[in-house]
């Protein structure tokens, strides 16, 4: 997996490689606009010697840039630099660089507003854009000059190469705090930065190349980092050899609580998904008068009539029965369809108090809790959540908009107040265990946002929970394997055109292609 860091501590592990590792600082300034460099002539291979236009700030990410500048110009480009500060203003690594190019004949033109618009002509006649305006060090919205650089460039539309982040980002942030570059390009320093991978603000980073500046590795461990992004092969072992006298009573009994007039889908998904995890056998309960619909949908799962309220729900008085037929599961899965009735409701929350299995809850299971969820603290067995943004703000009685806003924080503090694996489905979902750290998933696309790709998922990582997987490994694992599942079925049909049927069938291709992953498969470039 791969450790991503705030601007805070990118810039402990900057300070500390330079103290504890004698690394001159100017060397990690020289080798992150060498690597930037690098990146950029390899993505552009049509272009040998490419006319460049660079927008340096006064910081260090304008030193980073001089960098570049200076390295193109040894390789032949056309080159144009430009410095929206005054000279005064830069210092330190950033100034070394600054007298560098001067003295080679190439002193980049300090802006003010009266130079914009040639500003504005250099960028339009380049092949590329070099954005080193402003790192991670920025708080808040670009202003002045630099928001009048931001719209120059956007509004040229020519390739964008952003020098660490995008300027205008926060690093820390998933949202755009004001106007933004738009790149096609991110060289990342070491490793790579919150606003470059959790949307909307890495809808702006376009790819994204983590590159190797020489920040010894043996310094992360001291580093407090807490959020990670998911590799492929961090889930392989969710997926083990498979023992050749096992049967089917070895790899677990999975039940699933769901169903009510007019979601016998629901249930349906969530129970062959549980199977086609690598469950060796599923049951779903579902209210007595659409068990004859659920024996019509549903082959190899099994199912089960159950008391049922007025409103074809599950009913309360259900209840000892479904303890009975518990015995002898490994996991539980409640909530996709099962309804809102006051009876039902109550089920799910005795259920949960009373279950010792490990228990995927989602949906209307998620909903029976909403605005009590310190109840789930009390929860007989490990506790599984699933929710949406949407459900996540009915069971803290939180905004929505806030939820999302403060995801990459509020998540983790849940996940340990109520001591449960929480997975937030969004784009880029995340999961994080009950201990605080969190894991980013990089697999999923737009076309998993249809009904019934939600009960695919919880199913999914039941069945790895019965199969013996940890609460936190399977629902990584089944994060992982539903949006590469999604991004298979998304290829063959579109992302417009899928549907959670379709989802449900290409696991079985997720699941094979995670088995046999190596280390590196997470969507961006380490370097490091």
């Amino acid at each position: 997996m791969v450790p991503v860091v705030s601007a805070s501590q990118m810039q402990c592990l900057d300070r500390r490689a330079v103290a504890e590792c004698g690394i001159p600082s100017l060397l990690l300034m020289e080798n992150a606009g060498a690597e930037t460099t690098r990146e950029l002539l390899a993505a552009f291979p049509a272009l040998p010697a490419p006319r460049v236009v660079i927008l340096s700030g006064r910081g260090n990410n304008g030193g980073d840039g001089f960098v570049v500048a200076r390295r193109l110009l040894a390789r032949g480009s056309s080159l144009q630099t430009f410095l929206l500060a005054r000279r005064e203003d830069v210092q330190g690594d950033a100034r070394v660089n600054l007298e560098i190019l001067e003295r080679m004949g190439a002193a980049p033109l300090a802006v003010s507003a009266a130079e914009l618009p040639l500003v504005r002509d250099a960028i339009g006649s380049a092949d590329i854009v070099v954005d080193a305006l402003l790192g991670t060090g920025a708080r808040g919205p670009a202003r002045d000059l630099a928001a009048e650089a931001i719209g120059l460039v956007n509004r040229a539309g020519r390739p964008v190469v952003a020098v660490d982040i995008p300027s205008g980002l926060e690093a820390d942030s998933p949202e755009l705090p004001g106007p933004a570059v738009r790149a096609d390009l991110t060289v990342t320093f070491a490793l790579p930065k919150p606003c470059l991978l959790v949307y909307p603000a890495a809808a702006m980073a376009g790819r994204v190349r983590v590159a190797d500046i020489g920040i010894p590795r043996s310094l992360l461990a001291g580093a407090g980092i807490r959020l990670h992004l998911l590799e492929a092969a961090d889930v392989r072992p969710a997926f083990p050899p498979r023992d050749p006298w096992a049967h089917k009573g070895t790899f677990g009994h999975v039940l699933v609580l769901a169903g009510s007039l007019g979601k016998t889908g629901a249930a349906a998904l969530c129970g062959q998904a549980a199977q086609r995890s690598g469950a060796g056998l599923v049951t779903v309960g579902a209210p007595a008068s659409l068990n004859d619909i659920l024996e019509v949908k549903l082959t190899e799962v099994m199912t089960e009539p159950l008391p049922e309220t007025e409103a074809r729900t599950l009913a309360l008085e259900g209840m000892d029965r479904i303890l009975r037929l518990a015995e002898g599961k490994a996991a539980v899965a409640i909530g996709p369809g099962v309804g809102t009735h006051p009876s039902t409701q109550e089920l799910v929350r005795r259920l949960v108090a009373s279950l010792p299995l490990p228990l995927v809850l989602d949906a209307d299971g998620l909903t029976a809790f909403a605005g009590q969820p310190d109840l789930l603290s009390r929860a007989a067995g490990p506790v599984i959540l699933t929710p949406h943004p949407g459900e996540l703000s009915r069971l803290l009685s939180v905004k929505r908009e806030e939820i999302i806003r403060r995801r990459l924080t509020l998540v983790p503090e849940v996940a340990g107040r109520l001591q449960a694996t929480l997975l937030l489905k969004t784009a880029r979902s995340l999961v994080a265990d009950p201990d605080g750290q969190a894991f980013l998933v990089p697999t999923g696309n737009p076309g998993l946002a249809c009904g019934g790709t939600g009960d695919v998922l919880t199913g999914l990582i039941a069945g790895l929970a019965a199969q013996g997987c940890p609460p936190g490994l399977a629902a990584r694992a089944g994060a992982v394997v539903h949006g590469l599942a999604g991004d298979l079925a998304a290829g063959q049909l579109g992302a417009e055109a899928m549907i959670a049927s379709d989802v449900l069938t290409a696991l079985s291709e997720a699941i094979r292609q995670v088995k046999e992953a190596e280390s590196g498969e997470s969507g961006v470039k380490r370097g490091v």
